[in-house]
């Protein structure tokens, strides 16, 4: 009989994470899971409650003899990036979470897995329920919409935590402490315009690219990935020089912090090109097939006839929007000087939709440099100004400077030592952390940032490694015992 995820080691986290798996949590959509988190709460006896940003609290007391230690906050994000294959039928609003188990790994059937963060969840619910840790005061915090804008972060008040320290369980590799992340800003370009009819004659096709990887555009941004909205605009641009197209519509990608796995567009084209974009196409797919062998294995694009649409992009804006999207910076920008290995600036070009009188665009740029900050943000609106769209900034949050003396990363060395007799690793991080918000508004707490081993969290290969929570569940408890 196929084994459950419940029923793994430590089961006492992962019997939670099943129950996560049981609750849809896609970003935007949180009531199911907040009220699944005070229920549970409630069921166990732990004083919890929702803050006015949707952000759910919970406390426990001190063990008798620890009410003099420091309070630690236990924290991660409660939504997931909504990421599946293309044949998926998942509903991430209804349908829950179909898990399997594949040597070391948990995995997810066609969907992102929900690991990031459910695994940090999980943990905390395992701490809350736990009856044989010795512990000061606890606080937890378990905060919203972390993926899509760190709503919940940005909405904290300065009165809702009493902790000293505070313990983000949202890092990737187990055995590697976070003590500095980058930043980020969302940079959206938009435009209106007034559809024109299609040249008499035409036909219309539907041009798929898929087969991407994708990725966790802070962590895997260095991998040299594809993106398919910049793969894309390589091929609409020769496809309206050569064989006379038009663009329609464009749908790519859908998470504006993963790199895009797909992108199609609607062209219209001249009935006797048809072949002739077909054999574009091909050359296309392999031609990026061979610019991307070792990284992308299953890149297809592929060519498909529709019903004509109501309209099109008038020419000189379709030309415009295509130069913008070939010209704009997309992956690193430049890694941290005096860090050769970590990535200091990129930029995600995320999401394109364009269509019925539309463009809207949306990249996620990073750095831990607020200068390369501005730089890269100016760049971009430089790029897309020129396009004749309006460009905004919204979500923006600074860098986690790294604090080189942090007594809990001190003790967290030490602990992971003496339990696994090897030395851990004191990191900074290009993915975006919430810790940095967390300091801001309690300048005086204590951070770092920890976790089980994940792998391509915001994709369908989102994997959670099992013989890796078997060693973080004995180092948390060991830790809370030595605060």
């Amino acid at each position: 009989m196929e084994k459950l995820i419940k029923d793994l080691d430590p089961q006492i986290i992962w019997k939670n994470f099943y129950l996560l798996t049981q609750v849809p949590r896609p970003s935007g959509h949180l009531e199911n899971i907040q009220q699944f988190l005070l229920d549970w709460a409630k069921q166990h006896g732990i004083d919890a409650f929702k803050d006015n940003a949707g952000n759910i609290v919970m406390r426990k007391p001190a063990t008798p003899g620890r009410e003099n230690a420091k309070c630690a906050v236990l924290q991660a994000h409660m939504d997931m990036v909504p990421q599946k294959v293309d044949e998926s039928a998942h509903n991430f609003e209804t349908d829950p979470i179909e898990t399997y188990i594949d040597g070391d790994w948990v995995k997810a059937k066609g969907t992102t897995l929900g690991s990031d963060d459910g695994m940090g969840v999980a943990a905390i619910m395992a701490v809350m329920e736990s009856t044989d840790i010795k512990h000061g005061p606890l606080e937890a915090l378990i905060t919203a919409d972390e993926e899509t804008c760190m709503y919940g972060v940005e909405h904290l008040s300065a009165d809702t935590l009493k902790g000293d320290i505070l313990l983000n369980i949202d890092n990737e590799t187990m055995g590697e402490f976070v003590i500095g992340s980058a930043g980020g800003v969302n940079i959206s370009a938009t435009m209106q315009y007034k559809e024109v009819e299609l040249e008499e004659g035409d036909i219309a096709v539907k041009v798929l690219l898929k087969g991407l990887r994708g990725g966790h555009s802070g962590l895997e941004i260095n991998e040299g990935r594809g993106n398919a909205n910049k793969l894309m605009a390589r091929f609409v641009r020769q496809a309206t020089i050569d064989d006379e197209a038009r663009l329609c519509s464009w749908q790519g990608g859908n998470m504006r912090n993963a790199i895009p796995r797909t992108a199609a567009v609607v062209l219209s084209i001249p009935k006797e090109n048809l072949d002739d974009l077909c054999d574009l196409a091909q050359y296309c797919q392999q031609v990026f097939t061979d610019e991307f062998r070792g990284v992308e294995e299953d890149i297809t694009l592929t060519v498909e006839e529709l019903e004509l649409p109501a309209g099109r992009v008038p020419e000189e804006i379709q030309d415009n929007l295509v130069d913008a999207l070939m010209a704009c910076h997309d992956g690193v920008l430049r890694h941290i000087p005096s860090i050769p290995s970590v990535v200091e600036t990129s930029s995600n070009l995320g999401i394109v939709n364009i269509g019925g009188g539309e463009a809207n665009l949306l990249i996620l740029a990073r750095s831990s440099n607020e200068t390369m900050m501005e730089y890269i943000m100016e760049m971009q609106e430089s790029c897309f100004s020129m396009a004749g769209m309006k460009v905004e900034y919204g979500g923006k949050y600074g860098a986690w400077q790294p604090n080189f003396d942090s007594p809990i990363v001190a003790k967290m060395v030490e602990v992971y030592r003496n339990l696994f007799d090897e030395e851990a690793r004191v990191e900074v991080c290009h993915a975006g952390l919430e810790c940095s918000i967390i300091g801001g508004v309690y300048p005086n707490m204590d951070l770092v940032s920890f976790g089980p081993t994940l792998r391509s969290p915001h994709t369908p290969d989102e994997r959670c490694s099992i013989s890796s929570v078997a060693k973080f569940w004995p180092f948390l408890k060991a830790l809370l015992e030595e605060i």
